[in-house]
């Protein structure tokens, strides 16, 4: 469904800000996986979102998903094959149109649009039904402006437009990261049902161990660019949130005494 091979991305390159984000990644997504990306800040996970989504065009490799290589389409294009939710709940919505016409604008997606969104009482009649879905009562609020909504409600319905086509890849990246404990353990129950419900090949990105080990059948962990370790079957269905904090500790500690080598090397040669 969806395969990466041997990207790079490098920002500013040839300039003191150079910045290697992605080096010679690969990864293959089988159809219906859900697959978790975890790092530190600058690992390379939101990079590598980014990259899938078309913010940017990679330097090198290709990215190809449902057997179409998508590395030079522009992002509008992608958009076709691709649903996305964005950490900002105020992202990826039209904040002063209706939720009713925000919702018709997902059903639209990647088809041609023209200038009147059409909101007769078949089409709100499936919209109340699939908001109601969400069990947030948004169901007789259709007209009301998404803006005015709260973060978690306008998560929820954002999710809900993300995957309202069925894409080929839905891409989460840290969508529950700006909301408080309890609406984004909402938001991440209606993220795991609607994937499930729907078998939807899934790409996320989280800073959340827990999260990590509650969702996905896979997690790739990432460091400088590069996969460090990917965990999948029983080795992915054994593994808890303080064995991927020990994972990172690993990494932090083997800087620390690589640094040190690197030190007392310069201090030998002075």
């Amino acid at each position: 469904m969806l395969a990466i091979d041997r990207i790079r991305k490098t920002f500013h390159p040839n300039t003191v800000n150079e910045v290697r984000a992605l080096t010679d990644v690969s990864l293959t997504l089988a159809p219906g996986s859900f697959l978790i990306v975890i790092g530190t800040n600058g690992s390379g996970k939101s990079t590598l979102l980014n990259a899938v989504a078309g913010t940017f065009f990679v330097d090198a490799g290709s990215i190809a998903i449902a057997g179409q290589t998508i590395t030079h389409w522009p992002e509008h294009r992608r958009a076709g094959l691709i649903g996305r939710v964005f950490q900002d709940p105020f992202k990826g919505t039209a904040p002063t149109m209706s939720i009713a016409e925000n919702l018709v604008l997902a059903s639209r997606r990647g088809r041609r649009r023209g200038l009147r969104i059409a909101v007769n009482r078949a089409v709100k009649s499936e919209l109340r039904d699939r908001v109601r879905s969400l069990n947030m009562g948004l169901e007789d609020r259709l007209e009301n402006p998404i803006g005015s909504l709260s973060g978690g409600q306008r998560q929820a319905l954002t999710l809900l437009m993300a995957s309202w086509l069925k894409p080929e890849l839905l891409l989460l990246d840290e969508h529950t990261a700006a909301l408080d404990p309890k609406t984004a353990d909402q938001v991440i129950r209606l993220t795991h049902d609607i994937i499930q419900r729907d078998r939807l090949t899934t790409l996320m990105v989280t800073h959340s161990m827990q999260q990590a080990v509650n969702l996905g059948d896979r997690i790739v962990m990432m460091h400088k660019g590069r996969i460090l370790h990917d965990l999948q079957a029983s080795e992915r269905a054994r593994v808890r949130p303080e064995d991927l904090l020990r994972r990172f500790e690993d990494v932090r500690r083997r800087e620390q005494l690589d640094g040190s080598v690197a030190a007392m090397l310069e201090q030998a040669y002075i």
